[in-house]
């Protein structure tokens, strides 16, 4: 049984040796057969259509990892939300009050992220250290 339970793998390393191949020789041939002329257009720094200004190690605002934060939590509330949905007939009113504790727990940490302005990206920094 042992020699037969690896055989039952072969193919799917054979697909991932296939892969891995056309992969390789994708980036290979597409170095060895592009033209490489490289000028001033070409090595200028670009992003999102706009030209660059400023330092690149300037700092972002602290809103934007709050906003992330909150996306991943959110995101999170939906991979948990899904599965129940599939099994609410199973579970019951059991599973229909666990979900609703959990929404609701959900709601509590949404109302406190608007609450601190978390979301307000148009409100004014006021300086606390003054």
């Amino acid at each position: 049984m042992a020699e037969n339970y690896f055989a039952r793998y072969l193919p799917l390393l054979l697909h991932a040796m296939v892969a891995a191949i056309i992969a390789v020789a994708m980036v290979l041939l597409s170095h060895l057969v592009g033209q490489h002329k490289a000028n001033r257009v070409k090595m200028s720094p670009y992003e999102c259509g706009m030209q660059p200004v400023g330092d690149v190690r300037g700092r972002f605002s602290v809103k934007f990892y709050l906003v992330a934060m909150v996306f991943i939590l959110f995101d999170v509330e939906a991979i948990f939300i899904y599965p129940w949905a599939i099994l609410m007939r199973e579970l019951k009113m059991f599973g229909f009050w666990e979900m609703a504790l959990y929404i609701a727990i959900v709601l509590v940490g949404f109302l406190y992220v608007y609450k601190k302005g978390v979301l307000d990206w148009n409100r004014p920094v006021r300086n606390e250290a003054l």
